[in-house]
C-alpha cells in the first residue's frame, strides 16, 4: 500500500530560470549569457555541485580562476543565486496539503547544493515537507539508484510505498529501478491526474 509521496524541488514544487537572473547581470549581452551558461549551467558542472564534494563556494572560486574575465558575475552567481529561483509551482501547495490531510507522508528528494537552505527558508512550500533527502548531504545523485535505496533506509520505507515526481525521465527511471512508483512531473494537474491512478485522495 502506498504510504508517502516523494517529491523533486527544482520544477516541480519551484521553478527557475537562469537566464531569469544571468540576462541583466551581463546587461543584456545575450551572447555571453549563453557562453557563461556552457560554463556554469551545463549537466556535468551542475551535478559536481549537487553532489556535494566540493562545496559549491569552492567550486565558484575554482571558476573564478578559470575565467578570470568573469570574476565579478561568478561573485553574483554565488551571492545572489536564490534569485535564479522565481516562484512556486502552480497548484502544488494546495495538492500538497489535500494528500496530507488524506493521511499521506510529504517527503522530498532533491539534487541540491549546500545553499538549498536558504531556498528552503524563502519558499515556505519547501517547509511542507516531513522531512528531505538533500544529495548534496549523502554524496549521492540522482538518477543513480543508491540514492533512492539511501533515502528509504534513512526514513525507514519500503520502496514500493512509495512514489516520486520529478520533471526529469533520467530520476524516473532511477527511482522505479529502486522499486519506488514514479510519475514524471509536467504539470499539477497533470501529476494529480496520474497520481490519482494509485492512490485515493
Amino acid at each position: 500500500m502506498i504510504k508517502t509521496i516523494v517529491f523533486d524541488f527544482g520544477k516541480v514544487l519551484v521553478d527557475y530560470e537562469f537566464d531569469h537572473f544571468l540576462v541583466p547581470l551581463f546587461k543584456g549581452d545575450v551572447q555571453e549569457v549563453e557562453k557563461f551558461k556552457a560554463v556554469m549551467c551545463n549537466e556535468e558542472f551542475v551535478l559536481r555541485m549537487d553532489k556535494g564534494e566540493t562545496s559549491f563556494e569552492d567550486l565558484i572560486a575554482e571558476k573564478q580562476t578559470e575565467y578570470p574575465q568573469w570574476n565579478y558575475e561568478l561573485q553574483e552567481f554565488r551571492d545572489r543565486q536564490i534569485e535564479i529561483i522565481t516562484e512556486e509551482i502552480p497548484g502544488m501547495r494546495s495538492l500538497i496539503h489535500r494528500l496530507r490531510a488524506a493521511g499521506y507522508g510529504i517527503y522530498g528528494l532533491t539534487n541540491w547544493c549546500n545553499n538549498v537552505y536558504e531556498v528552503i527558508e524563502k519558499f515556505d512550500i519547501l517547509q511542507l515537507m516531513d522531512d528531505r533527502l538533500i544529495s548534496s548531504e549523502e554524496k549521492l545523485i540522482k538518477p543513480h539508484v543508491d540514492i533512492y535505496r539511501r533515502f528509504c533506509d534513512k526514513f525507514g520505507f519500503k520502496a514500493e510505498e512509495c512514489v516520486f515526481t520529478d520533471d526529469k525521465l533520467s530520476n524516473i527511471l532511477g527511482a522505479r529501478q529502486a522499486g519506488m512508483h514514479a510519475i514524471q512531473f509536467f504539470n499539477a494537474a497533470q501529476f494529480e491526474q496520474e497520481l490519482k491512478q494509485l492512490i485515493s485522495f
